[in-house]
């Protein structure tokens, strides 16, 4: 079966002011569309990848061709960005994502400092991940282009909890070269329900 975008789950212009409607129907229906329509093409041509999922995929995408990280990674990752946002957000995270960032941050503010600096400092286009490492510590990197944390190349490896889009298509409309404040504000949009289910699934 060929991969396909992803509902959003929510209306357009539910995330404004953070990201605005343009912004978020160009991402959705055409970038991330983009992604699918070159991995199913690849898929197509590479029978050892035919009924595989993303995730197996990914695992071992290092010794794939480019056109299968790229697009491989950059269907993965948009489809955890969706559903990562909710409208209106959420105050903070409770429970054990709660615990788990105080353990290897100090509090809920440093972490996203890290975080912020993180996705700042990614040199062009990229990601930012709050990750769960195999032995279920949480850490923090940025990954360049469409790479993420379950692929066999990434430097750090493990479960994304938490990832946000660096690109400049996610933010440019709005925040124009001002990324920084673009991470700033992406916090009033993070669904932390989902976060702590990934960390559930993490563990």
């Amino acid at each position: 079966m060929a991969f396909e975008v992803p509902p959003l789950g929510y209306g357009y212009d539910a995330l404004a002011p953070t990201i605005d409607e343009q912004t978020m129907r160009l991402h959705h229906d055409k970038h991330h569309q983009a992604y699918v329509d070159k991995l199913n093409g690849a898929v197509a041509d590479t029978p050892a990848l035919q009924g595989k999922s993303i995730e197996d995929i990914l695992a071992g995408v290092s010794a794939l061709p480019p056109v299968v990280r790229n697009n491989g990674g950059g269907h993965w990752n948009h489809s955890f960005f969706w559903e990562i946002m909710t409208p209106g957000g959420a105050s903070e995270p409770t429970g054990e994502l709660k615990s788990a960032i105080d353990s290897a941050f100090g509090s809920l503010d440093a972490m996203k400092e890290k975080f912020n600096t993180a996705g700042a400092n990614q040199f062009g286009s990229g990601w930012a991940w709050l990750v769960a490492a195999p032995g279920g510590a949480l850490t923090i990197c940025s990954t360049p282009n469409q790479d993420n944390p379950l692929m066999d190349a990434a430097p750090v490896k493990g479960t994304p909890i938490l990832g946000n889009d660096v690109w400049e298509h996610a933010y440019y409309l709005t925040y124009n070269n001002r990324r920084p404040d673009y991470l700033k504000a992406w916090w009033t949009v993070v669904n932390w329900d989902k976060a702590s289910e990934n960390l559930a699934k993490a563990a």
